[in-house]
């Protein structure tokens, strides 16, 4: 059995009692309901078997409650949902109601149950990660194995296929297949190779591999996540708090009125005492704020536990409630809507040479420089398999390019760099008008263009250019399509920025900031009253992601920066999550608005039948507890939500 299987097989178990206490439970209902319907025609049966029958589902089923409601009548705590059920299951005993009694404590214990239920499934996934976290590893120094508390940075510790990685690290030796699914939600393993970074709570598929420790156990990515996932779950909306509030004084007023809706018709107005004490009761049962107070805590765990399931740490309800008012999103450009590596898309030759000449020439060079735009170039001469030239005497001028001796070409000193590098290596070089041209037509695409030049001639050019990610299109479209503004705020130069924004469909477009100036824009906006979201790749941009209402870090795998600065981060660099998150945010709080008013609509009515005299027993009981049914199982219905 493999890891997917084990962490099924411990889902399930850990799910057995709650689906065990619900069957039991609705077993027991549809016990109770013939009895109840029979009564209702004036059908009873023998008070022998009706005591023993219904004071054994009471006692199995409501002595908990009974209990603590009792507890807190001692404490005079009126708040106390238990003690209203307490009052109702014991004034129902007391007036020979068995029947109702008996599906008090049924139907409110399956309202318990159902939400009990679906806290305990918000809570899985935090369990999966915590149970992910291997407690031991294995040093290469003496192969001995120690607690995961002990290794210290920069040891190297061995990973065996199949096992799970307990600390962050870069692979040192060996390759495999890594199964990243817990961290990322992504369902694909990932392949890992000697400089490739590897992640706590990450599986190791197949091959032998050992990695050096980067961060010790209690600063490894899972544990952020772990502690960072727990904080969220305290988090809680400010309508859940409003609510939690209201129902603190709600509670008690009622109460309060089903007593002198009892006290005033029987005392003053010589009314029947069963009749009025049944209506009492009603509005009692009919009070309970169960479906008020469970109706947003069940939306935002289940909305909390969906987005997680995708590799998305979102931190509270709070978090969620402000996503669902998003107006404006503004967008970084490097690493966020692009990849953030250059890649090579254009080589001209100039003077008679080939694309091949130009590309072995410039690789030469390249090899020994550690400038992303050098690594490229050699990267590229790899993949075409074409044969690099040797140099010497390299040297690299800061901000400019690369010189070195050629040993293959004729003329031996070679410049790669900007065209103003030539010009003060080898004094005035023929720059003609198509090479300007070229020049500015590649520029204008938002491309780096270098020349490769010796003492004679430019050879010719080479452009990079950071590309645009694959799904960074579809995700502003489905915003733009969700009425959501898309703007664009980065440091790189307007061409650039022009190229990518035009691609995109982006037309607000901020080029040349700082990452306080990205911080200013978006202040400015948050004074125009429109709520604005960030997204960036969580270093550099921190400033902004903290100012907008919801920071959202954009490959924060292994960023410590980005995780503790943004309220939302996307473990595995997704751009189409953010539209699904604003739809899942938009559906939790609509969830919640429907099962507030839903409640409060539905309590309203029979209130008012109770103090009318209309209302009785069977009918509060369905009433409030089938609202609080509904309530759980449409906040329930958030874990299989999908976007349209």
């Amino acid at each position: 059995m493999d890891d997917c299987d084990n962490c099924k097989t411990a889902e399930k178990n850990k799910m057995k009692p709650a689906h065990s206490k619900i069957r039991w439970l609705i077993l027991a209902l549809l016990l109770i309901v013939p009895l109840e319907v029979l009564s209702l025609f004036s059908i009873d049966l023998s008070l022998q078997f009706k005591l023993l029958f219904f004071i054994a589902i009471i006692f199995i089923f409501g002595r908990k409650i009974i209990i603590s409601g009792l507890k807190s009548l001692l404490k005079f705590n009126f708040s106390n949902i238990n003690l209203l059920m307490s009052i109702a299951i014991i004034g129902a005993i007391f007036l020979q109601k068995f029947e109702e009694a008996s599906i008090i404590v049924v139907l409110f214990g399956l309202g318990e149950a159902l939400e009990e239920y679906g806290i305990r499934r918000s809570h899985l996934a935090l369990e999966k990660l915590v149970s992910n976290s291997p407690k031991t590893a294995e040093l290469k120094a003496g192969n001995i194995k120690v607690d995961i508390e002990k290794v210290t940075k920069g040891e190297i510790v061995i990973i065996r296929p199949g096992d799970k990685i307990g600390l962050d690290g870069e692979v040192v030796y060996g390759e495999s297949l890594v199964d990243q699914s817990m961290i990322t939600g992504e369902p694909l393993p990932e392949s890992k190779m000697v400089g490739d970074k590897v992640y706590a709570g990450s599986i190791n598929n197949s091959g032998y591999l050992e990695i050096k420790v980067s961060k010790e156990a209690k600063d490894s990515t899972l544990n952020k996540i772990i502690q960072l996932t727990g904080e969220a779950s305290k988090k809680k909306a400010e309508s859940q708090k409003f609510i939690e509030k209201f129902a603190h004084y709600y509670t008690p007023t009622v109460t309060i009125l089903a007593l002198i809706l009892f006290i005033i018709p029987v005392l003053f107005l010589k009314g029947s005492a069963e009749f009025w004490l049944i209506q009492s009761l009603t509005v009692l049962l009919i009070s309970c704020p169960c479906a008020l107070v469970i109706s947003t805590p069940i939306s935002v765990f289940s909305a909390l536990g969906n987005a997680s399931q995708k590799g998305i740490l979102v931190k509270g309800g709070k978090v969620i409630e402000n996503l669902s008012q998003i107006k404006e999103i503004g967008f970084d450009k490097t690493k966020t809507l692009t990849v953030g590596k250059p890649e090579v898309t254009d080589i001209i030759p100039f003077n008679g040479f080939t694309k091949d000449e130009v590309l072995s020439c410039s690789a030469g060079l390249g090899e020994y420089s550690e400038h992303p735009l050098s690594q490229s170039v050699v990267e590229k001469a790899k993949e075409e398999g074409i044969d690099i030239h040797k140099f010497e005497n390299f040297k690299s001028m800061q901000g400019q390019g690369v010189l070195g001796d050629c040993t293959f070409c004729t003329d031996a000193k070679h410049c790669l760099g900007k065209i103003g590098m030539l010009e003060n290596q080898f004094g005035k070089v023929s720059f003609d008008k198509f090479m300007e041209d070229e020049k500015n037509r590649l520029e204008k695409e938002g491309k780096t263009v270098i020349f490769l030049g010796d003492k004679n001639q430019i050879k010719g050019l080479i452009a990079l250019s950071d590309k645009i990610k694959d799904n960074s299109k579809l995700a502003i479209s489905k915003l733009q399509k969700l009425n959501i503004g898309c703007y664009m705020v980065t440091g790189d130069n307007d061409g650039a920025a022009q190229y990518v924004s035009k691609a995109l469909n982006i037309t607000e477009i901020y080029s040349e900031k700082l990452p306080e100036d990205k911080a200013k824009i978006i202040t400015n906006k948050l004074k125009q009253n429109i709520k604005v979201a960030m997204v960036g790749d969580g270093v550099n941009d921190a400033p902004s992601l903290a100012s907008a209402d919801v920071g959202i870090a954009m490959g924060s795998l292994g960023s410590d920066v980005a995780i503790e600065s943004a309220d939302v981060a996307l473990m595995n660099d997704d751009l189409k999550l953010i539209p699904y998150l604003i739809e899942l945010s938009r559906k939790t709080v609509a969830k919640i608005k429907f099962n507030t008013y839903f409640a409060l609509g539905t309590k309203f009515i029979f209130l008012a039948l109770a103090f009318a005299g209309l209302s009785n027993l069977s009918l509060a009981i369905f009433a409030d507890v089938g609202v609080t049914l509904l309530v759980v199982l449409n906040g329930l219905s958030l874990y299989r939500f999908k976007a349209s």
